[in-house]
């Protein structure tokens, strides 16, 4: 990526971080053309550990893309920090409050400026034991939807080692071996102006999730599970005399 595209900013991030993934990581990099230098993405990783945003940020920039991660709006309003996120281009999303709806807008905004935007369909770091995908929440699909965005899924094994979240545990030793794969397009053709109703976007986002799984698969081996279900929440009976 030219750095004259960038800004200081965004320049300052690469020169802070990349040499020291450099040193941390031995890179296998694959699927870097499905990453198109121009136009809106929404690039779709599975998410393992919480050093896999600094991985799936550093195989998008060398692809030749910058990396635009949505990040809690409480974030964007610490003093210094959110003022860099914000030169950075990183987008702030309201979660769980009326404003949710304007996040969307902040989304399609991006989108329309030829950003690559990278949500985490998952929501979270999995939770399915072997850090195979679990099933993932519609964001990504909604986006889709509106936007017509081709939406690109990113398969990543390895960050597990620099932060396994299982156990807490940080693993520092030098040419830590990361894989990441993106695929082509998902077609989701299927679904062009379709209303955005909740069984519409839940297959969608099944099939974005199945996708990212299968490249999982080819970079580990082996059958892949079903995708993993969170627990439903059990309510605590009353008690009555």
């Amino acid at each position: 990526m030219a750095p004259r595209r960038l800004g200081f900013w965004p320049r300052f991030a690469v020169v802070l971080v990349k040499p020291v993934l450099t040193v941390w990581t031995r890179r296998t990099w694959r699927g870097m053309e499905h990453l198109r230098r121009d136009g809106g993405i929404i690039i779709v990783p599975n998410h393992i550990s919480h050093a896999d945003p600094l991985v799936s940020a550093h195989f998008i920039y060398d692809s030749g893309r910058w990396p635009r991660y949505l990040g809690k709006a409480s974030v964007f309003r610490v003093p210094v920090i959110g003022w860099i996120l914000h030169r950075c281009k990183q987008i702030p999303v309201e979660r769980g409050s009326v404003e949710a709806a304007r996040s969307l807008d902040k989304l399609v905004a991006a989108l329309n400026e030829g950003g690559a935007v990278v949500i985490y369909p998952e929501g979270t770091t999995t939770r399915e034991p072997d850090l195979w995908p679990m099933k993932g929440k519609t964001g990504a699909a909604r986006l889709a939807l509106a936007t017509g965005a081709p939406v690109i899924p990113v398969a990543m094994v390895g960050p597990e080692r620099m932060f396994d979240p299982r156990t807490a545990r940080i693993g520092l030793r030098p040419r830590t071996p990361v894989t990441v794969v993106a695929g082509p397009p998902i077609d989701l053709s299927r679904w062009a102006g379709a209303t955005p109703t909740r069984a519409i976007l839940e297959e969608m986002t099944d099939t974005i999730m199945l996708r990212i799984r299968d490249l999982v698969a080819e970079i580990r081996g082996g059958t892949p599970p079903p995708l993993w279900e969170r627990p439903a929440r059990t309510r605590t009976p009353e008690v009555t005399e």
